[in-house]
């Protein structure tokens, strides 16, 4: 053995316990089969990287050029027709092999991986928070409400529910005129009813401006004659008939359910399925919380 090449696996050797070293500093758990592949890894690329380096190296200071030239050429420059190095071939071979092997069984892609290990954790943790949180009073719905609101909702909404100058829907009223008006002129088949689509042209018109009025404006006083087409979904209260079709009236336990569980397209974009995102408890205790913004 060369001195190049005692060298260089001296070099590997301290580059192993330095990184023994290190894992140890960081308490990783090496009885963990995926760190302990890791760590072989490493090892394995130190000693190959330079023992390899170091045959290359010494070869280069003694061999020379030799063999059958190919007939192509470029500016006088030749290249000999030898077949490659055995060393870069087994290398290469290995590597498929083990590229083969790990997939398939030393670390299956379906196996594990971070994104899953998140997963679990967050159901373990709903669960947990699910069974902490059973049985709250209102006052603590409010609050958890809360919370749940200022970090899934606001970004969008705004902080007091505003949305944000009409960028998002304003929760401190049900719907503004404009809306109901896109609804009647548009129809709306977003929120997976049982009643179905609403079709588009319901109304137009003065009517469709009287509908929206009395709507935008909590459905109060005298209902415009035109709103009869509206209670055979709605109800003559606006409440939804108990879940049939949306509540115009107010943020009930149907349509929160519902928008969080289809999302919803709005002005500034489509807001997302919020269904895997938070539990039962949190989607009743942010329904709680939006029903205290309204007027």
């Amino acid at each position: 053995m060369s001195s190049l090449m005692i060298k260089a696996l001296a070099f590997a050797a301290a580059l192993i316990v330095a990184t023994l070293v290190v894992v140890k500093q960081m308490n990783v758990n090496l009885d963990d089969p995926i760190n302990q592949l890791t760590l072989f890894g490493a090892v394995a690329i130190a000693v190959l990287t330079f023992g390899v380096s170091a045959k290359y190296v010494n070869q280069m200071k003694t061999d020379k050029a030799g063999g059958e030239l190919a007939e192509e050429n470029w500016d006088g420059i030749g290249e000999y027709k030898n077949e490659l190095p055995g060393g870069w071939a087994y290398s290469f071979l290995g590597t498929l092999i083990w590229t083969v092997w790990y997939f398939l069984w030393g670390y299956p892609v379906n196996a594990y991986s971070q994104i899953g290990q998140y997963n679990e954790e967050v159901k373990a943790y709903q669960a947990k928070y699910e069974e902490k949180h059973a049985n709250p009073d209102q006052a603590t719905l409010n609050q958890m409400g809360k919370s749940v609101y200022l970090v899934q909702c606001a970004p969008c909404h705004g902080i007091t529910g505003d949305g944000l100058s009409g960028k998002a829907h304003d929760f401190t009223a049900r719907m503004s005129k404009e809306q109901v008006l896109d609804v009647i002129n548009n129809g709306q088949n977003q929120l997976g009813y049982p009643m179905g689509a609403m079709p588009a042209g319901m109304a137009s018109g003065a009517d469709a401006e009287a509908i929206a009025e009395y709507v935008a404006g909590g459905m109060k006083g005298e209902a415009p004659a035109m709103f009869a087409a509206c209670t055979s979904c709605h109800g003559a209260d606006g409440k939804g008939n108990m879940g049939m079709a949306p509540n115009i009236a107010g943020y009930d336990d149907a349509l929160i359910h519902n928008v969080l569980t289809n999302g919803k397209k709005g002005t500034i974009g489509q807001m997302p399925s919020f269904k895997t995102m938070i539990t039962p408890v949190q989607e009743k205790a942010l329904t709680v919380y939006l029903q205290s913004l309204q007027y």
